[in-house]
């Protein structure tokens, strides 16, 4: 298997191979495109256009508050009328599902990168990716952080400054670190 191929199956890799330090400065190119130099903020046909490039699996109708930041792009899959507020960041080595109508605050970061827990491998400087997933009609609160591998469920909010290391089930208002269920829709 190729270090991509290893990456997308959430099986240890080599981030500095070539083809993946190729991808992640293709992305960052167009990053800075879309966060500083072409910036149009009636989404102009030139930011449509560099979000259909960075952002293959998501729908025209997303909106993206600059500044925004991932590490591929391709592996964020999301549904329609998806909204990020400034500052978003995904590192997104495996995929990134999000659903539809959902609302993502400033400064909230979704970790789907992680690294072995054991020190001698880690100091191989490998890692590995677990997906999240965000179900439909949720609200991600500013600055919650989404660690690798949970799932939120169906029309869920996190609070703000909440950090996401379990499941959340579907109806549920989440907050805290670690963020814990306090009710329910």
């Amino acid at each position: 298997m190729t270090q991509k191929e290893k990456m997308l199956a959430g099986e240890l890799y080599d981030a500095s191979d070539p083809q993946l330090i190729a991808e992640r400065i293709h992305a960052k190119t167009v990053m800075h495109r879309m966060n500083v130099t072409e910036y149009d903020i009636s989404h102009g046909e030139r930011h449509a256009k560099n979000m259909q490039v960075l952002l293959p699996n998501c729908p025209a109708d997303m909106y993206i508050e600059p500044p925004f930041f991932c590490d591929y792009g391709y592996n964020i899959y999301a549904k329609e009328k998806v909204y990020f507020n400034h500052n978003v960041l995904i590192l997104d080595v495996t995929p990134v599902y999000i659903g539809a109508r959902t609302l993502v605050g400033p400064g909230v970061q979704m970790y789907a990168a992680t690294h072995p827990m054991d020190f001698k491998t880690r100091g191989e400087m490998l890692e590995s990716g677990k997906s999240i997933t965000i179900g439909d009609d949720c609200w991600i609160g500013g600055s919650a952080v989404l660690c690798p591998g949970v799932t939120i469920g169906d029309r869920c909010v996190i609070g703000a400054g909440s950090v996401v290391t379990k499941d959340i089930p579907s109806d549920s208002v989440a907050v805290g670190n670690p963020a814990r269920v306090i009710r329910k829709l």
